[in-house]
């Protein structure tokens, strides 16, 4: 079976986050997918060791990938990661943009310097990769950029993030200005937004709680979905993998819900 991303070459921002408890992040499931079906991954992380962890799995399943240490927000970090892997394999055909923070908060608590850090994070991360990465797509003549945004997005929420759902809601803006304005390059962007999933990153915003206080959050937590569970990373994953192949080549300025009808 012909693998769906052969010869590919992906730069992953955001793909090393691991947990003690285990199960695979988001961004870890992106990775091993994009792997097992033929790219070459560059896996950036904020914490090296993460990336490197990573790593580590995609070379366990026969993929080749290399790991870089890089904080989104600081424009030479994300030049260097662009080059380090520009310089190792000539080209990037996907940009996956993955680093996403949350502040807990609604406007009257929210604090200046929460509301700055998310947003350097979530939104200018990915406008700094983007940047970076752009001109090189333009010289091989295109490739598939996927931004990862939220449903928090679209719609209100019973928690307060406010910060977080304006950064995604800015980053679908991004997403779709990009996706009209370099088209004629070939170079597609869209953006996946999950919904309700159960990564371990949810886990560790209830690490207060007792075990059966978060087993009765998950079992709320999925009532609140239509299908009457969460999502999974492997699910995630499987909607980045459409939008970074060949098969998805006329599709673009998607904001791509992976949610279970959640925000219908």
């Amino acid at each position: 079976m012909t693998q769906r991303l052969a010869g590919k070459t992906c730069l992953l921002m955001g793909g090393g986050t691991s947990f003690p408890e285990g199960g695979l992040s988001n961004g870890q499931a992106v990775a091993l997918t994009f792997a097992r079906e033929g790219a070459r991954i560059a896996v950036a992380d904020l914490r090296l060791d993460a990336a490197q962890d990573t790593v580590k799995q995609i070379l366990a399943v026969g993929g080749e990938a290399f790991a870089l240490r890089a904080d989104v927000s600081r424009h030479v970090d994300v030049r260097d990661a662009v080059q380090a892997t520009l310089d190792r394999w000539s080209r990037i055909d996907i940009l996956h943009n993955n680093v996403g923070i949350e502040a807990r908060g609604g406007i009257l608590d929210t604090t200046e310097e929460a509301w700055d850090r998310v947003h350097d994070i979530n939104l200018k991360g990915a406008f700094l990769a983007c940047k970076e990465v752009i001109p090189a797509m333009q010289s091989q003549g295109g490739g598939s950029i996927i931004n990862v945004s939220s449903t928090a997005s679209l719609k209100w929420g019973p928690a307060e993030f406010i910060s977080y759902n304006s950064s995604k809601a800015a980053l679908n803006h991004l997403t779709r200005v990009l996706a009209r304005q370099f088209a004629p390059m070939n170079i597609r962007c869209n953006a996946v937004l999950p919904g309700m999933i159960d990564t371990p990153h949810i886990r560790t915003l209830y690490k207060d709680k007792t075990p059966e206080e978060l087993a009765e959050i998950m079992v709320g937590r999925n009532a609140r979905c239509p299908m009457g569970r969460q999502g999974t990373s492997q699910e995630v994953a499987n909607a980045a993998l459409f939008l970074a192949s060949d098969e998805a080549s006329y599709v673009s300025g998607v904001l791509l819900t992976v949610d279970g009808a959640s925000s219908v």
